[in-house]
């Protein structure tokens, strides 16, 4: 189900849904990246900022449960978060950073500037993943709480900055290839 939603597979049609729902509106031609099966997908920018917001207010629940005391909510905000940048680094990686780096290979500047920004968030997720497996067991581990507020930040502040330069710079330059 995560992969269909993910690959924006569409859910089979039984006849009784078949009757009932009104014919579909004559589609545009699907956009592929040249040299890929990756199609350009209209809200695929609307989705990824939606991801931003959520990963942002889970970070915020972990913060508010740490700061709380509430290491048990902690650890599972933590663990929510895994799965949620798990899922975002997954479809920004294959749906986005694939597409606009085949779709801008023409355009060298362009092209350099997303392959740049797709291994520096290599390299960023690495660290975020990093950070959730030290910390993984923060709600039984009094040790690991010393260093956990200052590590937060620093995660915090990478993935704020990030997220904010990938909305300003290069989510502009996700375009049909034609």
């Amino acid at each position: 189900m995560f992969l269909d939603f993910l690959f924006a597979k569409k859910k089979p049609v039984t006849q009784a849904s078949a009757a009932a729902a009104p014919p579909p509106p004559a589609a545009a031609p699907a956009v592929e990246a040249p040299g890929t099966h990756i199609h350009y997908h209209p809200d695929l920018v609307d989705q990824l900022k939606a991801d931003h917001q959520a990963l942002l207010a889970t970070f915020g629940r972990i913060q508010a449960a740490f700061e709380a005391g509430q290491l048990g909510e902690c650890a599972a905000a933590l663990e929510h978060f895994r799965g949620q940048l798990t899922a975002h680094l997954l479809k920004e990686n294959v749906r986005f950073y694939i597409y606009l780096e085949h779709a801008l290979a023409g355009d060298r500047a362009s092209h350099d500037l997303v392959h740049q920004f797709r291994h520096e968030m290599d390299g960023i997720g690495k660290a975020a993943v990093g950070f959730l497996d030290k910390y993984r067991a923060v709600a039984t581990d009094p040790a690991l709480a010393a260093g956990f507020a200052a590590d937060l930040a620093g995660v915090g502040a990478i993935l704020g900055q990030r997220i904010r330069n990938e909305e300003e710079t290069l989510y502009p330059l996700y375009l049909p290839a034609y």
